[in-house]
């Protein structure tokens, strides 16, 4: 995901001069490294002060620059919340904050990197849209877009690679993707757990059971209908993330479910704990985040809801 962001970043300075680049001393891991090379003059260092990161940002944004500030998630939205919620989101500053290292697939780092409650943070601020993308195409397509769309916004970025998605079509912001259909099992997954709902769902369909795969890239604003008219040809829902599932994208998706079609709704993610350090597929296995987690909790709820 980092390098389709890096790429995307690239680009945009070739073709969007208002394109400027923020960056908290992790320039090289954030992938803005060729950006730097090709437009210094609209990169910007501004050395371990996140706070500073997001107050600079926000004024190039009020002069009419698009700013990307970019940070490890732990870091960004992790120490600078109190910048974001007034200087960004309370003035709706043009600003487009790049969160990377996000979830518990950051892996060796340990608890303190392995930001999981970021998606919760920024869902709950007014004016703050949050994008999740699935795969390095994706990251590149969204990073396109929001530097098209006015306002404030969140890129989530995992550090661990992933497999290429195969989808029917480009990044469309606000909208849900139906990488697979099924009529039994809505499975709702965002980030690195799209690969692995996806072969949840090839395994569940050898049993004769249907998963529908809905990648939710865009978790704010929600597709409201969209999710609620899945909601309506299954059974059941499992909703998928790497990260805090309260609050997260397992929250957005109950909050809309209670209030406009009530299922049954079952929660893969972080389960009120922090992680630890270790490889990402060995945590993975011990917080029950895996292909295996989400297809027996996809079967849990289709036998339910089948008695």
């Amino acid at each position: 995901m980092r390098e389709g962001f890096g790429k995307a970043m690239a680009e945009l300075g070739q073709n969007t001069p208002e394109v400027v680049a923020l960056t908290a001393d992790l320039g090289e891991s954030t992938r803005l490294s060729n950006f730097n090379k090709n437009f210094p003059e609209r990169f910007f260092e501004v050395g371990v002060a996140e706070q500073n990161l997001i107050g600079m940002a926000t004024g190039l944004a009020l002069e009419g620059f698009i700013p990307f500030a970019t940070s490890y998630a732990t870091f960004l939205p992790g120490r600078c919340l109190d910048q974001i919620r007034i200087s960004v989101c309370y003035n709706k500053a043009n600003v487009k904050l790049v969160g990377s290292h996000g979830g518990l697939t950051t892996g060796p780092d340990g608890a303190t990197h392995q930001m999981l409650e970021d998606i919760a943070i920024m869902r709950s601020l007014p004016n703050m849209a949050v994008v999740v993308p699935a795969d390095e195409k994706q990251a590149y397509e969204a990073t396109l877009v929001l530097a098209r769309r006015k306002g404030p916004a969140y890129l989530r970025l995992s550090r661990e690679r992933v497999k290429s998605i195969k989808r029917n079509s480009n990044f469309e912001f606000g909208k849900i993707e139906i990488i697979t259909g099924g009529d039994d099992v809505a499975i709702f997954c965002c980030g690195t757990m799209v690969g692995e709902a996806l072969t949840a769902s090839n395994y569940l369909r050898r049993e004769g059971i249907n998963c529908a795969v809905i990648n939710v890239h865009t978790i704010k604003p929600l597709d409201v209908e969209r999710v609620v008219r899945t909601a309506r040809y299954v059974r059941g829902v499992v909703t998928a993330e790497d990260g805090q599932y309260r609050g997260g994208l397992g929250g957005a998706i109950a909050e809309t479910l209670a209030r406009y079609h009530p299922v049954p709704i079952r929660y893969i993610g972080m389960d009120d704990k922090f992680g630890e350090s270790g490889q990402p597929q060995e945590l993975m296995k011990k917080y029950k985040m895996t292909y295996l987690d989400i297809m027996h909790t996809a079967l849990n709820v289709f036998r339910r809801t089948n008695d």
